[in-house]
Protein backbone atom coordinates (compact mmCIF):
# COMPACT_ATOMS: atom_id res chain seq x y z
CA UNK A 1 0.00 0.00 0.00
CA UNK A 2 1.39 3.40 -1.00
CA UNK A 3 1.62 6.24 1.51
CA UNK A 4 0.03 9.59 0.77
CA UNK A 5 2.29 12.62 0.27
CA UNK A 6 -0.16 15.12 1.78
CA UNK A 7 -0.23 15.77 5.49
CA UNK A 8 -3.35 16.02 7.61
CA UNK A 9 -3.50 17.06 11.25
CA UNK A 10 -6.63 16.25 13.23
CA UNK A 11 -7.52 16.99 16.84
CA UNK A 12 -9.93 14.89 18.86
CA UNK A 13 -10.82 13.99 22.43
CA UNK A 14 -8.83 11.09 23.80
CA UNK A 15 -12.07 9.24 24.61
CA UNK A 16 -13.11 9.29 20.93
CA UNK A 17 -9.61 8.19 19.89
CA UNK A 18 -9.76 5.23 22.25
CA UNK A 19 -12.88 3.94 20.49
CA UNK A 20 -11.30 4.38 17.03
CA UNK A 21 -7.65 3.59 17.85
CA UNK A 22 -7.22 0.90 15.18
CA UNK A 23 -8.59 3.18 12.49
CA UNK A 24 -6.37 6.08 13.64
CA UNK A 25 -3.29 3.85 13.58
CA UNK A 26 -4.09 2.71 10.05
CA UNK A 27 -4.69 6.27 8.85
CA UNK A 28 -1.45 7.49 10.45
CA UNK A 29 0.51 4.67 8.81
CA UNK A 30 -1.04 4.64 5.33
CA UNK A 31 -2.21 8.23 4.81
CA UNK A 32 0.55 10.20 6.56
CA UNK A 33 -1.99 11.65 9.00
CA UNK A 34 -1.22 13.09 12.42
CA UNK A 35 -3.55 13.14 15.39
CA UNK A 36 -3.44 15.33 18.48
CA UNK A 37 -5.44 13.79 21.31
CA UNK A 38 -6.91 16.12 23.90
CA UNK A 39 -8.00 15.62 27.49
CA UNK A 40 -10.44 18.29 28.66
CA UNK A 41 -9.46 20.37 25.61
CA UNK A 42 -5.73 20.24 26.44
CA UNK A 43 -3.41 18.52 23.91
CA UNK A 44 -1.69 15.63 25.71
CA UNK A 45 -0.41 13.16 23.11
CA UNK A 46 0.13 12.72 19.38
CA UNK A 47 -0.16 9.79 17.00
CA UNK A 48 2.11 9.44 13.96
CA UNK A 49 3.59 6.68 11.78
CA UNK A 50 6.21 4.57 13.59
CA UNK A 51 8.84 4.90 10.82
CA UNK A 52 8.53 8.66 10.90
CA UNK A 53 8.78 8.67 14.68
CA UNK A 54 12.00 6.64 14.53
CA UNK A 55 13.45 9.14 12.03
CA UNK A 56 12.41 12.00 14.30
CA UNK A 57 14.08 10.38 17.31
CA UNK A 58 17.26 9.73 15.33
CA UNK A 59 17.42 13.39 14.35
CA UNK A 60 17.29 14.36 18.02
CA UNK A 61 20.60 12.48 18.52
CA UNK A 62 23.48 15.01 18.30
CA UNK A 63 25.76 12.44 16.64
CA UNK A 64 23.23 11.79 13.88
CA UNK A 65 22.68 15.52 13.35
CA UNK A 66 26.47 16.01 13.09
CA UNK A 67 26.71 13.25 10.47
CA UNK A 68 23.91 14.86 8.47
CA UNK A 69 25.63 18.28 8.64
CA UNK A 70 28.92 16.73 7.48
CA UNK A 71 27.18 14.88 4.64
CA UNK A 72 25.53 18.11 3.51
CA UNK A 73 28.92 19.86 3.51
CA UNK A 74 30.40 16.99 1.48
CA UNK A 75 27.63 17.25 -1.11
CA UNK A 76 28.06 21.02 -1.42
CA UNK A 77 31.82 20.59 -1.76
CA UNK A 78 31.38 18.02 -4.52
CA UNK A 79 32.74 15.12 -2.46
CA UNK A 80 30.26 12.61 -3.84
CA UNK A 81 30.29 9.66 -6.21
CA UNK A 82 27.66 7.90 -8.28
CA UNK A 83 25.61 5.27 -6.49
CA UNK A 84 26.57 2.70 -9.15
CA UNK A 85 30.25 3.06 -8.21
CA UNK A 86 29.49 2.54 -4.53
CA UNK A 87 27.33 -0.51 -5.24
CA UNK A 88 30.07 -2.05 -7.40
CA UNK A 89 32.63 -1.43 -4.65
CA UNK A 90 30.38 -3.05 -2.06
CA UNK A 91 29.71 -6.03 -4.32
CA UNK A 92 33.44 -6.47 -4.96
CA UNK A 93 34.14 -6.34 -1.23
CA UNK A 94 31.46 -8.92 -0.53
CA UNK A 95 32.90 -11.23 -3.17
CA UNK A 96 36.36 -11.03 -1.58
CA UNK A 97 35.13 -11.64 1.96
CA UNK A 98 35.82 -15.14 3.27
CA UNK A 99 32.75 -17.35 3.52
CA UNK A 100 31.78 -18.60 6.98
CA UNK A 101 31.52 -22.31 7.46
CA UNK A 102 28.25 -23.61 8.78
CA UNK A 103 28.04 -26.54 11.16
Amino acid sequence: MRKSTTTTLSRMPITKARINLGQLAKRAHTNNEYFILEKDGIPVIGIMDADEMEEYLELRDPKVRAQIRQSTKDVHAGRTRPADALLQELAAGAAKAPRRRTK
